[in-house]
């Protein structure tokens, strides 16, 4: 049987990532994709690399449904907790392990080794007893759970964990006597001379009082031998020569007792906990996730109370809660324009749709009551960028340079996500170009997002929906941070904010008169 995976199924491209490991896409800064991956991976990537796993979205339906089983499995607290558990054991597996690589003394690698071993004997079991007993469904998990009892039915398991009981059992029986005189030390057997601390401590029971305070100096728990216990220990092997005969013909033997199945298990179902545990935090505030239906045929999508999950993790450390939004497209729609007055929310819902799409894609919940999602198989990005004075190109031609990038890969299965893009040239130009490239979008029919000043693209087509974000009505200094789904009316407030702050020329020149 070859390695079950929990993140790909059979037949899946799984093998790919192991031999060329993808590094993280160019759209991942735009959406705030890089906050969210960096965040939930922090306290795990030097140990199981995981951000790798977050740089590959799947390409197929049941890929990504396998996933979803998985993680409303682990939704159970009870059946992660014990996975969380497994993981703490073979985290100290992995530190025993290096320890017996790294030691310098023969005795003390061949003692961290054996206990390596224990420990991962022992935590196997733990997982595959609460595994028996947990009601899982997914076909990831039941397919490793039958693995992982038979795996420990097996003579390889079996005489493995006997071979290392029975050493642990032999090494524990070795007693021997140490006589330091001066400078020198004997090593001899244990001749059953009386434990006259024992005795001292029967004795002096009856006049035990209170606690007394311990006087006696605590030496700290060290992990390698000095060199005068790596002495003391060779002289006792010569004592007991079988049993550290058997102790290094063990490790000889032992050396990759490792599990594959076991270690990919490992590293794989961190992906699931990672962001199970990135998102529970949210879930407690009141925001809604859900599993989204995906589709690669239909591109009728929707949302309902929907948020940017980067932002909504932000403001929940500083106490705040995001604001939800609805979206949807039917029928031949496919784009949407997104104006309003700025720092309104354009720009977040726009982040809000990649994300969405692209977490879809990876098989984890989305923020959102429900949703419906089409399986992309690119994300395309332009969103404002710092001249770069290498490439000498001015602003307007970077604009055109990237967006025909973007138009000659792009596919009808791609994303396109543009943010206020030609804000250096005038409106009459902005309009012009925002057209063109407008038309080759819709010839695409590739879904698109379009934050723009130039409201005149929302009327272009009857495949372009209109969506504004918008303010109070009694006070349009104040925004709802709502994108709502109505005709553009071309209105920045920009009049009435003036106004409300004694900004307009009028008042102006009120107050600097002489």
């Amino acid at each position: 049987m070859g390695v079950i995976s929990v993140l790909f199924p059979e037949g899946s491209k799984g093998e790919l990532l192991r031999k060329v490991p993808p590094s993280e896409p160019d759209f991942f800064v735009d959406l705030g994709l890089d906050q969210i991956v960096n965040t939930l991976t922090a306290s795990r990537e030097e140990e199981y690399h995981l951000r790798v796993f977050f740089f590959l979205p799947l390409q197929d339906i049941e890929a990504i449904r396998y996933r979803q089983e998985v993680m409303r499995d682990l939704e159970d607290e009870n059946l992660a907790e014990s996975i969380r558990t497994f993981s703490q054991g073979m985290h100290a597996v992995r530190t025993q392990l290096a320890l017996s690589k790294k030691l310098y003394y023969k005795h003390n690698k061949e003692g961290w080794l054996l206990e390596a071993v224990a420990t991962y004997c022992e935590t196997v079991e733990k997982l595959a007893h609460s595994l028996s007993s947990s009601a899982i469904r997914s076909r990831g998990l039941c397919a490793f759970r039958e693995y992982l009892l038979g795996y420990i039915r097996s003579s390889r398991f079996v005489t493995l964990k006997e071979a290392t009981e029975k050493l642990r059992r032999d090494l524990a029986g070795v007693e021997y006597c140490l006589i330091i005189d001066g400078g020198r030390i004997k090593v001899r057997r244990y001749e059953q001379e009386a434990d006259y601390s024992k005795e001292i401590a029967k004795t002096f029971a009856k006049f035990r009082q209170d606690a007394a305070k311990d006087y006696r100096i605590q030496y700290p728990q060290r992990v390698e031998m000095n060199h005068v216990e790596a002495k003391i220990a060779e002289l006792v092997a010569r004592l007991f020569p079988e049993v550290f005969s058997s102790l290094e013909a063990y490790c000889a033997e032992n050396a990759n007792f490792l599990d594959e199945t076991v270690a990919t298990f490992d590293r794989e179902i961190q992906f699931y906990l990672a962001y199970l545990e990135y998102i529970a935090p949210l879930r407690r505030k009141g925001l809604q996730f859900c599993y989204p239906e995906v589709s690669d045929t239909c591109k009728d999508i929707c949302a309902h109370e929907t948020f940017d999950l980067a932002l909504a993790y932000r403001l929940m450390s500083e106490g705040k809660m995001a604001v939800t939004n609805d979206f949807f497209l039917q029928g031949k729609e496919r784009v949407f324009v997104v104006s309003g007055p700025n720092q309104g929310g354009k720009t977040t819902f726009a982040r809000t749709f990649g994300q969405l799409h692209y977490l879809a894609s990876l098989g984890c919940p989305v923020p959102g009551k429900a949703a419906r999602l089409f399986l992309v198989d690119r994300i395309f990005t332009h969103f404002e960028r710092e001249e770069d004075i290498k490439n000498l190109h001015g602003k307007l031609e970077d604009d055109l340079v990237r967006m025909h990038i973007i138009l000659t890969q792009a596919t009808s299965k791609s994303i396109i996500i543009i943010n206020e893009i030609f804000n250096s040239t005038t409106l009459h130009d902005a309009l012009l170009l925002s057209r063109e490239i407008m038309e080759r979008i819709l010839q695409l029919d590739a879904l698109c997002v379009w934050v723009t000043f130039v409201v005149e693209l929302a009327s272009l087509s009857d495949r372009i929906v209109s969506m504004v974000s918008t303010v109070y009505p009694d006070n349009p200094g104040v925004r709802t941070y709502k994108i709502l789904r109505k005709p553009a009316d071309g209105l920045a407030f920009a009049l009435l904010i003036a106004e409300k702050y004694r900004l307009t020329r009028d008042q102006i020149k009120e107050r600097i008169k002489p």
